[in-house]
């Protein structure tokens, strides 16, 4: 790779973490990486390895089980909490089927929950295999993990921004839409079609994706320079901008678009968490008067699409977008 190539840079956050007077530092590292990649690894972030492991154990489990037992807890049982198993090709990315299975997750609510009494779209019970007994129990402490990663990230990013602290906190996090996702890539048939993409080019929609993967790689990021890869770095978190940020930041952090090839011939997984603003948070730019926003910055996107138009709240911006990324399960669940 010649020197001025770009790469994923590596940030040692364990300044952050413990709140200490290096995290400036930090921060001012976390900025660099958001304006010139959009993406960065995480280390010294405290989440124990011995979680992740268990993690990585059930899911295994789960995607050698039978089709028919994973699709007991199907997304369509979910309703509108969003939440279940998914087989692969069923998710669309950009209209095209992904080569994936997955289950989605969220936060664990209770019927008695006033946002679930309300039926607010995306909020309820998660759906857990009955075959594996601790299942459930992990990615609820996976969850807890990585929503404190969220809000410690959220914490370096509003110092990069010359932000108070709790910045994002205050104004859009303080009940945060968090969103689980294992994702399991069936070695795919070797083929030079844009059809063998595990997952093709997009941007995420929220504030903050905290991407742990295993150690087959296949990430691959859209620099200035062209695609790079963003391969497997031990005990550590990929992080990359996802829409609103960039939306907030007023296009100073831009999110990155990202695909995922496996050409490893053997079964890849992955585990992004989505940590965005809450649902019925209101999206407005910050106070950021020395940056600006370029003209022509919507037709830079893969899409062509202007996010600094849009106004209202992050429920709104991301029933949109999944609408399209589940159709069928949208027009009979999501009414």
């Amino acid at each position: 790779m010649p020197q001025d190539s770009p790469s994923v840079p590596v940030i040692d956050i364990s300044s952050l973490a413990k709140n200490s007077s290096d995290q400036l530092l930090v921060a001012q590292q976390i900025g660099d990486a958001c304006r010139e990649v959009g993406f960065f690894y995480v280390i010294g972030h405290e989440v124990s390895l011995e979680l992740q492991r268990r993690l990585e154990n059930i899911s295994q489990q789960f995607f050698a089980l039978p089709e028919e037992t994973k699709l007991e807890i199907r997304m369509s049982k979910g309703g509108k909490a969003w939440r279940g198993y998914f087989s692969v090709g069923d998710e669309l990315t950009s209209g095209k089927p992904d080569l994936k299975e997955g289950i989605y997750f969220g936060e664990e609510l209770s019927e008695d929950d006033t946002r679930v009494q309300a039926g607010l779209p995306l909020h309820g019970a998660n759906l857990f295999p009955k075959s594996l007994p601790t299942f459930g129990e992990t990615i609820l402490e996976y969850l807890n993990a990585m929503t404190q990663l969220g809000h410690t990230l959220m914490r370096g990013i509003s110092l990069s921004l010359g932000l108070e602290a709790d910045y994002f906190h205050q104004h859009f996090t303080r009940n945060p839409l968090m969103l689980f996702r294992i994702f399991h890539y069936p070695s795919p048939i070797p083929s030079e079609s844009s059809e063998s993409w595990g997952v093709g080019e997009h941007t995420d929609y929220g504030l903050l994706t905290i991407l742990k993967q295993d150690q087959i790689g296949g990430l691959q990021v859209k620099t200035k320079q062209g695609w790079i890869d963003a391969p497997p770095v031990d005990n550590s978190f990929v992080c990359n901008i996802g829409d609103m940020l960039d939306r907030i930041t007023r296009g100073l952090y831009r999110s990155t678009p990202h695909r995922v090839l496996n050409t490893s011939g053997k079964s890849r997984y992955s585990y992004p968490f989505f940590f965005d603003p809450g649902f019925s948070a209101k999206i407005f730019p910050a106070d950021l008067s020395h940056t600006q926003v370029p003209n022509n910055y919507y037709s830079e996107r893969w899409d062509q699409a202007n996010i600094h138009a849009f106004e209202g709240t992050y429920g709104e911006y991301l029933l949109a977008k999944v609408s399209k990324v589940f159709p069928e399960l949208q027009q009979r669940v999501m009414k």
